[in-house]
């Protein structure tokens, strides 16, 4: 379903069993690329999510402020490979002619949450933003292209894939809390959010 221009969303498109492939399939990229907590520019204060990142560039966030790079903030090791099964996700579900380059891998424990934020590092915005949930429940907030702008909230459960493209590209959105015990996907709880980006032009 189109919830506002731009914004696609399939609710369920994971089903249980694909999700419990997905969560180990996760499992093996940070065994590979650990997760870790980014700072904020410039204040150097901590997020409340842990992050990696699997693809050919990674995002990371620290005091020089926000970027893609080709290795591991922490350990200096490349990024692993995106799995096939995201790759089959995009082709799916983006409209976009390349493939990604990126996918975020954001880790919320109970009491994680992100700010209301654009997606606008990535020099290629024509390809869209895809947002897939896994775990407990997340209340998520999407507004529009300016901060002021009105804004809705939803649930979103595991299984979930959101897609940012279009006049939505750079929709101001965010996570307000998370609902633990929700899910039973994740042995401890907690939220894991993949998104997929496009980051050079084709």
């Amino acid at each position: 379903m189109e919830l506002q221009p731009g914004v696609r969303f399939w609710p369920g498109f994971f089903g249980r069993a694909a999700q419990e492939e997905l969560v180990e399939t996760i499992r093996a990229v940070v065994a590979e690329a650990p997760l870790y907590r980014p700072a904020m520019p410039r204040t150097g204060k901590p997020f409340s999510v842990r992050m990696t990142n699997c693809g050919s560039l990674g995002w990371v966030s620290d005091r020089a402020g926000y970027r893609y790079q080709r290795d591991h903030p922490e350990t200096g090791a490349l990024w692993p490979a995106i799995p096939p099964v995201l790759l089959q996700l995009w082709d799916e579900v983006s409209a976009s002619p390349a493939p990604p380059e990126a996918c975020l891998v954001n880790f919320y424990d109970g009491s994680a949450k992100l700010g209301l934020h654009q997606d606008k590092d990535e020099a290629d915005l024509a390809a869209p933003v895809v947002s897939v949930s896994l775990g407990d429940e997340a209340l998520f907030r999407l507004g529009g292209l300016e901060r002021s702008d009105p804004t809705r909230s939803f649930r979103l459960k595991s299984g979930d894939v959101l897609v940012l493209g279009g006049a939505s590209r750079l929709a101001f959105h965010g996570v307000d809390r998370i609902y633990p015990d929700t899910s039973t996907l994740l042995p401890r709880g907690g939220r894991i959010n993949l998104t997929l980006r496009r980051v050079r032009p084709a």
